[in-house]
């Protein structure tokens, strides 16, 4: 496979670090591991990877500290690879930047398909676009090549899946996209867990934009439905 992408496996527990970097390997990717923050840190510097597949629990310091630094600058797909199962672990990590969540024990398959998904998420939201590569309304404004959001001329700052969730609601604007169309365009794959990864992504937004309860919002929310994003005709 020519100009394989390149995957950053951040992970201390070597046997698993190993089984990853194996799988990735068979499948046509090239891996690259670290085993701890520091190290992590210098083969993101020096390989600059495609993706970053990140534990939170590393002997140096918390993952989270690795997804907070690189979010500074960059958008690429980081899937995080926990045993933590708290739901509340999960929302943190997915607000702080993550695109995507599992937890171990995993399948592998089921990681193959999500780091496919990732990649071809953040392939397709570079080249998301529309005719004069601008949408407003009623203050919101967002600039599609620049891949920026802004509110009242503020600029709101958004993780890459909740800019795609964002920019896919606005060419559609008007018009009430299912969860499971969001989700597949997105995401590429419909899992038990989607429903909700979509859920917390979308609650992260509207608290970003400052959705209030009883208030007219860019976004509605329509019940077992899906989403509307508020168009110029509201």
């Amino acid at each position: 496979m020519n100009n394989k992408y390149k995957i950053l496996v951040i992970e201390d527990e070597k046997n698993i670090n190993n089984l990853v970097a194996t799988l990735l390997e068979a499948n046509g990717y090239r891996a690259i591991s670290a085993f701890d923050y520091k190290n992590g840190m210098m083969m993101y510097e020096s390989y600059r990877p495609d993706l970053v597949i990140l534990d939170l629990g590393l002997p140096d310091a918390d993952g989270t500290a690795f997804l907070r630094e690189i979010r500074k600058d960059s958008y690429i797909p980081v899937i995080i690879l926990s045993a933590r199962a708290d739901e509340r672990e999960k929302v943190n990590a997915l607000d702080m930047g993550a695109n995507d969540y599992v937890t171990k024990p995993f399948g592998s398959a089921e990681l193959v398909a999500r780091v496919r998904s990732a990649l071809r998420s953040a392939r397709h939201g570079s080249e998301m676009s529309s005719p004069d590569g601008m949408f407003e309304v009623n203050g919101l404004v967002i600039d599609y090549g620049a891949r920026r959001v802004f509110i009242d001329d503020a600029e709101i700052r958004l993780t890459q899946t909740e800019y795609n969730i964002i920019a896919l609601l606005s060419e559609h604007s008007g018009k009430v996209l299912t969860y499971s169309f969001i989700i597949k365009a997105i995401w590429g794959y419909n899992d038990l867990g989607s429903t909700k990864r979509l859920q917390v992504n979308m609650a992260n937004i509207r608290k970003k934009f400052g959705a209030k309860p009883g208030k007219k919002n860019y976004i509605v929310n329509e019940l077992g439905v899906g989403y509307r994003m508020c168009d110029r005709n509201d």
